[in-house]
């Protein structure tokens, strides 16, 4: 099998990467690709440093290990946390996920920002290295979405308890005229139409799932690697999970891609 054959390997500590799989495969929709969801370890954001890279590690090896091209580390807190380490111990081109607050910061006219990201996305030092390149002129004020990630995950989407939680994070940042709202972790865009209902219209919710994509299929098509068909004598939509598969399933059974997968639960 030649390079390009190879599936697209992408890693999230969760169902969340599935927003970023989903642009990816609006954007290249011949491409096959192979989907970890390590819900066993959600949420990295509240885990340490060095545990995150060691878990960005095994995934990664997990991916090479099936012939994968290139990586997309579908997870704020994994690539502000480990893609440093990961890309400079493996040769295998590394797309990684920060959240969007340089956009945020040239289209915000009131020159305040929210962001709602995980504590370890907010604590990392490449977080930290971005905001101080956006000038004093610019306010960004930082939420901590305690719960909504465990809420996903647990099926919780539309619950009383995720309207609570969404209340409790966003309201005090609208309260402090933020105009764009930056979502900072790869589970986030799946609360967007709550989230629209509860900021109102003038906010602007910006996500990084479209300039991921775009940046693989720039990545894949420098380097010779975009696929030409797609073999349809193999399931092209490979997702694993290591927990209970239901939240995953219940995610992605509209798409209309949905025949073409296959979600198995494994240990890795």
């Amino acid at each position: 099998m030649k390079q390009k054959d190879f599936s697209i390997g992408i890693f999230d500590s969760g169902v969340g990467g599935t927003s970023i799989w989903k642009e990816i495969n609006r954007q290249m929709p011949l491409e096959h690709t192979l989907y970890l969801s390590d819900t066993k370890h959600a949420p990295y954001g509240a885990k340490s440093k060095e545990e995150i890279i060691a878990l960005a590690i095994k995934n990664t090896e997990y991916l090479l290990q099936r012939n994968c091209k290139i990586i997309v580390v579908a997870c704020n807190t994994a690539t502000t946390n480990a893609i440093a380490h990961l890309r400079a111990h493996y040769s295998v081109p590394f797309i990684g996920i920060e959240p969007a607050i340089k956009p945020a910061a040239l289209q915000t006219k009131t020159n305040t920002i929210g962001i709602l990201a995980t504590k370890g996305t907010l604590n990392s030092a490449l977080f930290a290295q971005t905001s101080q390149k956006l000038g004093r002129n610019i306010k960004i004020i930082e939420q901590i979405g305690t719960g909504l990630v465990t809420a996903i995950e647990n099926g919780k989407l539309e619950s009383e308890e995720m309207t609570q939680l969404l209340q409790q994070h966003l309201l005090p940042m609208v309260a402090q005229n933020i105009d764009c709202l930056v979502l900072g972790c790869t589970h986030y865009p799946y609360l967007i139409p709550q989230i629209r209902k509860m900021i109102g219209p003038k906010i602007q919710i910006i996500d990084s799932g479209l300039a991921v994509a775009k940046q693989t299929h720039k990545v894949l098509s420098e380097a010779g690697l975009l696929r030409t068909t797609r073999d349809k004598n193999k399931s092209a939509f490979q997702f694993l999970i290591n927990k209970d598969p239901s939240t995953l399933a219940q995610l992605l059974e509209q798409h209309e891609q949905a025949k073409a997968m296959t979600i198995l639960e494994t240990d890795f």
